[in-house]
């Protein structure tokens, strides 16, 4: 299992939009694609933006569909941070379902 340790890349503070894209490219859909599971570990991180989040987890949704969480586990997350990845993940899921012809 691959392990980001966000820590190392935002500090306690996960804000910078450009670090979740890259983590998202180069580690979590590169792990996703070979079949691979990620432990992101938000171990020491207090607080994250909802960019950052999104940045993160969103466009792996939408490419490779809810259940893609199955292979993600979200470690060490405080409320706040749970809080924002459930925010995240249900906007993300609404418009994966929502008919565009609407």
């Amino acid at each position: 299992m691959t392990k980001i340790s966000l820590f190392e890349y935002t500090g306690d503070f996960a804000e910078n939009k450009d670090i979740a894209k890259s983590l998202r490219i180069e580690i979590i859909e590169h792990t996703i694609k070979k079949g691979g599971k990620i432990t992101i570990d938000f171990n020491s991180v207090t607080s994250a933006t909802q960019s950052f989040i999104h940045a993160l987890i969103s466009e792996v949704i939408r490419v490779f569909g809810i259940d893609v969480l199955d292979s993600i586990l979200f470690k060490n997350c405080n409320k706040q941070v749970k809080t924002i990845i459930s925010i995240v993940v249900e906007y993300v899921q609404d418009g994966i379902y929502t008919d565009p012809e609407e």
